[in-house]
Formats: C-alpha cells, structure tokens, sequence
C-alpha cells in the first residue's frame, strides 16, 4: 500500500510542477516574442516565484529516487542527455532572469538567453515525457538501450505539445498579472493556442496506442470511469478558458488550464496503473523497501506542506496586476552624494553560522542512523525520529534567522559608501 502512496507523491510533485513551473516556462517563451519594454514586465512576474515552483522538480526526483528506484533505474539511463541539456537550460535561464534585471546593458541578450532557455527546457522535459511513454528498453530491471533512444517521432510530437501547454498557461498567467495586453489580444492569443493545445492532446492522444508498448484496458468499468470522467473535466475546463480569455475576472483562464492539465495527467495514470515504466514495470516491482517507503511518505509528506506554505505565500506576497506589487511601493533611493544610512555591525555572524553548521550536521547524522549507514544501530532513531529531529532543526533555523533579522544583523554595511 505505501508504494501506492510514494506513486501518488510523485503524481501530485509532477502536477504542481507542471502546473506552476509550466506557466513561467511560457511566460519565458512568451517573452522572445515580446517588444524590448514588455521583456522586463515578463521576467520581474516570473522572478517573484520561479524558484518555489522548480522545488516540486526536486520532490519528484526525490521520491522516484527512494520510493520507486526500479522506474528511476529504468529511467534515469534513458533519457542522461535531455535531461543534462534540461538542468543546464534552468541554470542558464536563472541566470538570464536575474542578469536581465539587474545588469545595465545587454539587457537584449539576457532577455533572449532567459526566453531560449525556457524553450530548450521545455523540448528537453517533453522529449523525457516521449521516452517514458515509449518504453524504455530494460532487462531484469535495468536499462538495456542506447544512448539516442529518447529520440523519437513521438517524442518530437510530446515536446512540441508541451511547448503549447506552457504557452497556453503562459498567456493565461499574463492576462491575471498584467495590463499590457488589450482585451482582444488577449482572447486571440489564448484561443489560438487552447486550439492549438486540444489538437496537440488529440494527436497524441490517437498515436498513443500504437507509440506505447503497454496493453491498455479501458475495458474495465472502474478505470473507464476514471478516464472519461477526466476528459470530461479537462473538456469543461477548456470551454471556461475559451469564455475567460479576454473577460474578467483574469484569474478564470489560468485557472481552467490549470485544471486541465491536472486531469490530463490523472487521465494518463488512469490507464496506465499499476504500470508505472512501459511495458510492463509495475508499481510493486519499481518500490523499495518498506521501511524506506515509511520514512519516504513520511519525510516527504511533511515537507510539501512547506513547499506548498512558501508558494502560497509568495502569491499572496506578489498578489494582483504588476504595476500594483511591493516594488512599486519601495521607498526612493536616496540621492546623489548622500550616503545610505548605517546598518547595525553584524557581530552574530559567527554565531549565526556555527549555528546552520551544526544544524546541517546534525541533520545528516539522523538520516544516517535512521538509514544504518553507520552499520547495526538503525534502532536507536527510527523514521519518525528522523522526521521529528528534521522538523525541529528546520524551527531552530528560521527562528534564530529571525531573531538575527530583527536585530539587523543580516543588513548591509553601507555605512562608508556613497551613490555616485
């Protein structure tokens, strides 16, 4: 049972992530379309929360790592090179996020770099989605293919379909967040690419069959059930999205896509259970131990709730239109020749890191014992132990960072420097 719910982690990881680092992907891709004075709108929206939503990217890894290392053994080998090209396409788009904000001049060429990073991740993610469902080819539990396997007409088809997902929700975000688009070209370009998005999932949709080697078996009333009622979500999701683009209230259409996406994704598991990797790799035989998966659900299940409060907060910090965030309502800088006020000696540092150091070690001392890395003494801290240690080491550290703040210790020392 706990295997099913290590798969039901990775599902909704995989969601969020879909969901939410999805519409910043498209913002981004979005964004090499757009005139030089949009480009700086488009990443200052995405910046306020990009990093909270590639967390979820992480959990996935995570739990397909301790929970179903049969799938991430099959995998992983498979598909080294899209995703190599995907981590260093996230990389380099931070980079051109920030940079396009902060730097003075080629603010093109960051701009460009940001957009086309987003766009070769977004290839790469899909060309990972074609090869799983493929099917990899494995032996004995391990990958037995070559190095290009990943490669395939199918893949092409996945990687250009998730390309117009995360444009749709893209555009759906931009409609919520700013006030540069008209109403009229705000319905013309989400409609264009919700058509786009209903063609793309029919295509591969009728390929699927013939692309995947697993044996489907919508026969059954119980997955038929959960199948059509998913399509029958995402279909009125989509004629929401199609009414909202363009009207108020500008939350609707992202929403919709959101739950769009989402029922795609229960629809495909709908008829893939309990096969995890095609052909024929099952839940069952991709876990790991029970008492891995214990201290997986566990450990993992307490800290979405974390993931979860940081993205609400950050929405919630960065609510409403762009020309209405906090930045807006930042006090001036001072002027010229003046020098900006003087930020109390940071006299805690040492005691702040010697702090993080110990918590750090403290922590990964725990997960060994817990793990009996150590060899014979995995009783003395079980999974819970571990859970309960993480969380009070995780309450130590945000509350003497916050006591630190408060006394101002985290300030810059500008006491000496003067704008010039």
């Amino acid at each position: 049972m706990l295997e099913y719910a290590a798969y039901a982690l990775v599902l909704f990881s995989l969601g969020m992530y879909v969901v939410l680092d999805g519409y910043d992907l498209g913002v981004g891709m979005l964004s090499l379309a757009a005139r030089p004075e949009r480009r700086r709108e488009y990443g200052e929206i995405v910046a306020t929360a990009w990093d909270a939503n590639e967390s979820w990217l992480i959990l996935v890894g995570v739990v397909l790592w301790a929970g179903l290392p049969g799938a991430y053994a099959v995998v992983l080998p498979g598909v080294y090179l899209p995703l190599i090209v995907m981590l260093v396409s996230i990389i380099l788009r931070g980079l051109g996020l920030e940079m396009h904000s902060a730097a003075g001049r080629y603010r093109r060429g960051w701009a460009l770099l940001f957009g086309g990073a987003s766009l070769a991740a977004t290839v790469c993610q899909g060309l990972v989605l074609g090869a799983v469902l493929t099917g990899p080819q494995q032996q004995d539990g391990a990958f037995r293919g070559g190095a290009f396997d990943w490669f395939s007409l199918y893949g092409v088809l996945c990687a250009l379909g998730l390309v117009v997902v995360y444009l749709l929700a893209g555009a759906a975000w931009l409609q919520e967040k700013t006030e540069g688009w008209s109403r009229s070209g705000v319905r013309r370009t989400g409609r264009s690419l919700l058509l786009a998005t209903v063609v793309m999932a029919l295509v591969l949709g009728l390929l699927l069959p013939g692309a995947d080697p697993q044996q489907f078996h919508l026969g059954q009333p119980v997955r038929a059930m959960l199948f059509w009622l998913a399509v029958g979500v995402a279909a009125v999701a989509g004629a929401v999205a199609w009414y909202g683009f363009g009207r108020s209230p500008d939350w609707r259409p992202f929403a919709a896509v959101a739950t769009m996406t989402a029922s795609g994704l229960l629809g495909l598991a709908a008829v893939s259970l309990p096969v995890v990797v095609p052909p024929g790799l099952t839940v069952q035989q991709a876990a790991s131990p029970h008492s891995s998966q214990l201290f997986l659900v566990l450990g993992v299940g307490l800290c979405m709730p974390f993931v979860l409060a940081y993205n609400i907060y950050a929405w919630r910090s960065f609510r409403g239109k762009y020309g209405d965030s906090v930045e807006s309502r930042l006090p001036p800088l001072p002027a010229r020749g003046r020098s900006l006020p003087a930020a109390p000696a940071s006299t805690s540092a040492p005691r702040t890191i010697l702090r993080r150091v110990l918590l750090t070690v403290l922590g990964v001392l725990a997960t060994g014992l817990s793990q009996d890395v150590f060899g014979g003494i995995s009783d003395l801290i079980g999974p819970i132990g571990v859970t309960v240690l993480g969380c009070a080491a995780l309450a130590a550290w945000i509350v003497g960072d916050r006591r630190d703040g408060r006394a101002g210790y985290f300030d810059m020392d500008t006491g000496a420097e003067t704008t010039s």
